[in-house]
């Protein structure tokens, strides 16, 4: 019944705010999560009008539309976001907004199923924290571009160049980050985070990553999970353990509290950007520089 009646608020919004988009001519657009914001920012750049529904440390696993929200989609020229039900709980919002024609654009949809980490405790049956293998984000800028000019034709050409020039940029960052992780011995390169947001950091980098709750935040971790994870630890004498900017620090401090209590001191190696960047204007509130500051982070607290 609440599902009904939110689908009909979702209508009533539509009709009676359809009309009223901006008049400048240039595209709106609006998008999930930071990470999304930040790429579509990028590639459209001053040709288009960007509404982030995300904010810093926003958890997209929990995240629910408000009215305000709903509104800014059904203006909408195009939506991205990310797809593979990271976006859980907007999920029949945005499949609405697909029912009425509205360009909708799962960014995921790009990426070739097989390459992805499945996972039977998700939705999607997928992993679908996709944005720390930077070659797969790099297939998301060229979705964008492809969006962008298929809607907006006349600025085909400036999408493709702010593309290529962006996709220059995640080149360096790859060959910066893969420096920085050079200089870590691969015994210790063994990440243990408050949940399972960093696998495909791991397979692309050559690290053990290990969460203490599942891949969706959704999960909570138990006595158990608390106990098993810190064995673990101890057996491989990890050094640091890391918080997630979009997830409570105290989970994370109860596993450090039972480490430390079977005698084997473990540090809190930082906060980690997780599923949402940092804050706007900063530095980690890009994609480029939260992918440094995570990887300068991890190495510096293990080493």
């Amino acid at each position: 019944m609440k599902k009904m009646i939110f689908l009909c608020a979702i209508t009533l919004i539509f009709t009676a705010c359809a009309d009223k988009t901006k008049d400048d001519g240039k595209l709106n657009i609006v998008t999930t999560t930071t990470m999304v914001t930040d790429l579509v920012q990028h590639i459209g750049g001053d040709l288009i009008h960007v509404n982030g529904l995300m904010g810093a440390g926003v958890d997209p696993h929990l995240y629910k539309a408000s009215e305000g929200d709903v509104s800014k989609l059904v203006n909408a020229d195009i939506i991205f976001y990310n797809g593979l039900h990271l976006e859980g709980k907007l999920v029949e919002v945005l499949e609405k907004m697909e029912s009425v024609n509205k360009t909708t654009i799962a960014l995921s949809d790009a990426l070739d199923k097989n390459a992805l980490i499945g996972s039977e405790y998700f939705a999607s049956n997928y992993d679908p924290h996709v944005w720390f293998d930077i070659e797969f984000f790099k297939r998301f800028a060229n979705k964008t571009a492809t969006v962008l000019s298929e809607k907006d034709p006349d600025n085909a050409a400036q999408y493709e160049a702010n593309k290529v020039a962006y996709v220059q940029d995640l080149d360096q960052l790859q060959t910066k980050i893969k420096a920085t992780i050079a200089t870590l011995a691969e015994d210790k390169r063994i990440l243990v985070t408050a949940h399972d947001a960093f696998n495909y950091f791991g397979k692309a980098y050559g690290f053990n990553v290990v969460g203490l709750q599942g891949i969706s935040t959704a999960t909570e971790a138990g006595v158990q999970d608390v106990q098993k994870l810190a064995t673990f630890i101890i057996d491989k004498q990890i050094k640091a353990i890391f918080i997630e900017s979009s997830v409570p620090k105290r989970t994370i401090e109860a596993l450090q509290a039972s480490v430390n209590s079977k005698g084997h001191h473990v540090e809190i190696g930082g906060t980690l950007y997780s599923d949402a960047l940092g804050n706007a204007g900063t530095t980690e509130g890009t994609y480029i520089g939260m992918f440094e500051y995570n990887v300068n982070t991890i190495v510096n607290a293990l080493k």
